[in-house]
């Protein structure tokens, strides 16, 4: 009896043929006719990565600088956090009164378990399909630190977002150079079962909020 392993492994051996032996990947050019640059006007783009992260059950709001602490603050006492886990790099004007802010040195995973939630930035957001990508840079933390605590706040600049997933992985170039591990986020963390049963906050938190931050953000959103 053949096993599924074997097959797989017998098509690719048969697709690979034709492969001179001593060529190499780096000896074949990869056509990379995608879109590369995006098109929208930034204001444009901020408005579809607001609606397209929304729809995978993100909390998003879009708000002027200005109103950044208040509207964290908000969102913080919405969800009744009142401990919360953050990178030491956190911007000062970001931790409001009223709660304990916890940096994380090397806290353990129970500590980070134990918190409310979390609060970081990140290193870009792809409005083609509303994802958020940390990288391990300033006000990011590192990986475990937004993966383990079941709310997580991420504020968003108007600036990090780009329209296309292309655009995105270029801003990541030097993370993936210099080996930092990379989180994805799609929205709160989900799975499902066999049955199609969504179950949220398995591999990661369970309610997401998103603060876009720049007064053309807050103007297309509303204008959405």
């Amino acid at each position: 009896m053949t096993s599924a392993k074997d097959e797989i492994l017998k098509r690719v051996r048969a697709a690979l043929n034709d492969v001179p032996a001593g060529e190499t990947a780096a000896d074949v050019t990869v056509a990379r006719d995608y879109r590369r640059v995006g098109e929208l006007p930034a204001a444009e783009a901020v408005a579809l990565f607001a609606e397209n992260c929304a729809d995978y059950r993100a909390n998003v709001r879009c708000v002027d600088a200005g109103e950044l602490p208040a509207a964290i603050g908000a969102a913080l006492t919405a969800y009744g956090a009142r401990t919360l886990a953050i990178p030491a790099d956190l911007p000062h004007a970001w931790r409001v009164d009223g709660v304990e802010w916890v940096e994380d040195g090397a806290l353990s995973h129970d500590a980070l378990s134990a918190v409310d939630g979390v609060v970081t930035g990140c290193a870009v957001a792809i409005a083609q399909n509303g994802t958020i990508v940390l990288d391990g840079g300033p006000a990011q933390g590192r990986r475990a630190l937004t993966l383990l605590p079941d709310y997580h706040l991420c504020v968003v600049a108007a600036e990090q977002v780009v329209e296309l997933v292309a655009e995105g992985i270029e801003r990541l170039h030097d993370a993936a150079r210099a080996g930092r591990p990379m989180t994805m986020i799609a929205g709160p963390s989900a799975t499902s079962d066999i049955e199609l049963n969504r179950v949220e906050g398995v591999h990661g938190p369970r309610t997401l909020d998103v603060l876009v931050v720049g007064q053309a953000a807050a103007a297309a959103w509303a204008a959405s």
